[in-house]
């Protein structure tokens, strides 16, 4: 349970980052951009933590699994 509720926290951390750079860059143009920069910002940081939060993401084999690199076929071979 706590697991959980750290990499929700951790998300939540990428997409506020991702909003916060994202209305600073917009914000040097307009305000609509300043508030459309930070809607981008927030779902490319939510994206961007949901591909990097384990499983799921986009480091995973087909089995749901992490990838290590001693578990890769090359290194199979080499043992």
């Amino acid at each position: 349970m706590g697991s959980r509720i750290r990499n929700a926290v951790d998300r939540a951390k990428y997409a506020a980052v991702g909003a916060a750079v994202g209305a600073a860059v917009g914000g040097l143009w307009s305000r609509n951009a300043a508030s459309t920069g930070g809607a981008l910002g927030g779902l490319a940081g939510a994206t961007l933590a949901e591909l990097k939060s384990g499983a799921g993401g986009v480091f995973a084999d087909g089995d749901g699994d992490e990838v290590d690199a001693d578990e890769t076929p090359e290194a199979d071979a080499a043992a």
